[in-house]
């Protein structure tokens, strides 16, 4: 795909149309942006950043940033050379860098004329339902002030099982989080290219997606550089999600100038995504996307056939298999009997639960536990089907 097929595609509605609408936008800045190796923090991109948050602002735009940075500028402060190996090294270094983050964007803002609110999320704070409602309701609020949200992710607690794994799937995050029209990714490249530019000089850079193909993905790569977690590949998985939800993504240089107000402009800045097909409602996109699996249920042929052909919820007597451990009400895949994930659902059961109900009658259930919570191990409101959303 190139610029001139985006063009085609996006004859009947100009970019200036789709944008039109967007009255909330969430903007993430990649680490390669902010990382000045001398200087330590790269203060005039902060101070751009302001300047056009300050230009959306005033004309009408809410504004969520979600930043990088903390662990390569606590590295930095403490004369470190590389990301340190060991969790609690890597805790450290985000504790001394999110303090000089925060600075910065509160001294940019400022000058401005616009008040920095700092928001630090683990995914505990979005699995648990209770806490996304607090979170949201934060940001709202903020928002309703005035104020500029800047959220990492609390790094100084999370251990592995509640990172996010990057600042790309948490900016998608939380563009679903506060419904937000637009995610803006921030980053060292114009946009996505057909092939790695830094290795095929003849690659092209993509206008537009209107859906992400998994040949993109597999010339996307991996790891961008030591600064940050993510490369290109993170980015289109956070594609997915936004545009699972109905909504628009863009992936552009951020040094260049005035790049946030371009796009809102409707300039050809970057690679703009598409919505794909019909949107998953909020309750299944926290599903898909909110949570990761704790555990997984192996289904026999008729029942993947009930699921995926009839739209059917998932009864024990269909279950052959229970692997991981997970409790009541937590996300779990749900695989064919040739191993492939054909979707993700709240299981009404924990592990141990379903492992002593699997392959059971639903009129069995109250005879093997002593009680009985659902007939259905997983509810169809309570499934998304499709196989792993992230692939």
């Amino acid at each position: 795909m190139n610029r001139s097929r985006g063009g085609l595609f996006m004859a009947s509605k100009s970019r200036a149309e789709h944008f039109r609408q967007v009255k909330r936008l969430v903007v993430k800045v990649g680490t390669s942006l902010l990382a000045d190796p001398r200087r330590g923090v790269n203060r005039a991109m902060i101070r751009k950043l302001a300047g056009e948050i300050r230009g959306l602002r005033r004309a009408g735009r809410e504004v969520v940033v979600v930043t990088s940075g903390a662990q390569w500028l606590g590295r930095h402060r403490m004369g470190l050379d590389r990301r340190p190996k060991d969790m609690p090294g890597r805790q450290a270094t985000a504790a001394v860098g999110q303090v000089l983050l925060m600075n910065e964007y509160e001294r940019a803002l400022g000058r401005a004329g616009l008040a920095a609110a700092q928001v630090l999320l683990t995914r505990e704070d979005l699995e648990n339902h209770q806490r996304y409602l607090n979170a949201r309701n934060t940001l709202e609020r903020l928002l309703e002030m005035g104020a500029v949200p800047v959220i990492n992710e609390n790094d100084t607690v999370a251990f592995e099982e509640i990172r996010f794994g990057d600042n790309d799937n948490l900016a998608a995050l939380v563009a679903q989080l506060v419904q937000a029209q637009l995610l803006v990714i921030l980053t060292d490249v114009d946009g996505l290219y057909e092939g790695d530019p830094r290795l095929n000089r003849g690659a092209g850079l993509i206008g537009v997606v209107p859906k992400i193909t998994r040949a993109m993905e597999q010339a996307a790569g991996g790891v961008g550089s030591d600064l940050g977690t993510g490369g290109m590949l993170t980015k289109l998985q956070a594609a997915k999600v936004v545009t699972a939800g109905g909504e628009m993504m863009v992936i552009a240089r951020g040094d260049k100038p005035r790049v946030l107000l371009g796009v809102l402009e409707g300039g050809e800045e970057g690679t703009l995504f598409l919505p794909s097909g019909r949107p998953l409602d909020s309750h299944k996109r926290w599903i898909a996307f909110g949570f990761k699996p704790r555990g997984a249920l192996m289904l026999d042929e008729g029942a993947a056939r009930a699921l995926r052909v009839q739209g059917k919820s998932l009864l024990p007597s269909g279950v052959t298999g229970v692997s991981g451990r997970f409790g009541a009400g937590e996300v779990v895949r749900l695989v064919d009997p040739n191993g492939r994930e054909i979707g993700r659902g709240l299981c009404n059961y924990s592990s141990e639960e379903c492992g002593k109900i699997k392959g059971a009658r639903s009129s069995e259930i109250e005879a093997r536990l002593g009680y009985k919570m659902k007939d259905e191990m997983v509810h169809r409101n309570d499934m998304v089907l499709g196989g792993d959303p992230r692939e």
